[in-house]
């Protein structure tokens, strides 16, 4: 239990701090680092199967057409998700970004109740319409829907039950997506060197150690969650997986001194939203152990 509360806070410690690391790459572009991001962690993912000897899964892809078209859609839902967040923190919208996985938590629930038929609870629906309420505000007082935090809470979560019904473990379900990814990845980083636009051929030393480790830093907080969501309670995941939204705010606001004050009143909207859904959920674990 104790090792298993270390792997997950350790998850989302590194993807709290995720900020601090894009923005020591504000020189190169978004899309760069996309593509940095998935040919490294594909890298990353080939030897540590290597090292495992998990390969028989591959000779078997070949007749299962449906699982590539599966792994297809994951794998451009987790590139989308991944451009966005990229992007939102090297234009200065951490904060923004910090909302999608503060809200995720609701958005899993709804998506639940819509493709897996699963009932939602009163308290549930009080909780995502107080959210729903946060995210109103967020619309009236920027003038605009806050697109950032809803498209990142919206497709990690599509990824997310696509990735709860798939065939392949979490190393062979990265490793087959970023290997669907990489071809047009290898392409798009090999046109902006022969036109002279890489950041990772044009950069200093730093630039380009910083651009080969993000497959660690992909694919080392991805390993650290599987291993502790295998060793402790689901209600005591959910609760952690706040760390890393409220990690992101905190350096948003006091590190890149990005506005909040106007917004507060929309987020506190959402956290109270999020109180009542974990409080909700604690509850109905104890009701059902006692019961059991």
């Amino acid at each position: 239990m104790k090792r298993g509360i270390a792997y997950a806070s350790a998850a989302y410690l590194l993807w709290g701090v995720l900020p601090v690391y894009f923005k020591t790459l504000q020189q190169v572009g978004a899309l760069e680092i996309l593509g940095h991001r998935i040919v490294w962690s594909l890298a990353v993912c080939t030897l540590l199967l290597l090292a495992l000897g998990r390969w028989q899964w591959l000779s078997e892809l070949g007749r299962q057409p449906r699982v590539l078209l599966w792994f297809a859609t994951s794998s451009a839902l987790v590139a989308a998700n991944w451009y966005v967040y990229i992007w939102a923190v090297n234009a200065d919208h951490v904060v923004d970004a910090s909302l999608g996985y503060f809200i995720n938590p609701l958005v899993n629930v709804l998506i639940g109740a819509a493709f897996l038929h699963e009932q939602l609870r009163r308290t549930q629906w009080l909780a995502v319409g107080v959210a729903a309420l946060g995210v109103a505000w967020l619309t009236w007082q920027g003038g605009a829907l806050p697109w950032i935090g809803l498209t990142l809470a919206l497709t990690f979560s599509l990824y997310g039950l696509l990735r709860k019904t798939a065939a392949l473990g979490p190393i062979e379900g990265l490793t087959l997506e970023t290997l669907l990814l990489t071809p047009p990845a290898a392409i798009y980083l090999l046109w902006l060197v022969h036109t002279g636009q890489s950041g990772f051929a044009d950069g200093d030393g730093v630039t380009r150690l910083l651009l080969l480790a993000a497959g660690p830093v992909t694919a080392v907080p991805l390993l650290l969650f599987a291993a502790g969501a295998r060793r402790i309670r689901f209600s005591t995941l959910g609760l952690l997986q706040y760390l890393g939204p409220t990690l992101q705010l905190l350096f948003g606001v006091w590190l890149y001194q990005e506005p909040f004050a106007e917004r507060a009143a929309g987020y506190a909207m959402i956290w109270l939203a999020l109180a009542v859904f974990s409080v909700e959920g604690l509850m109905q674990g104890w009701r059902w152990r006692a019961s059991a």
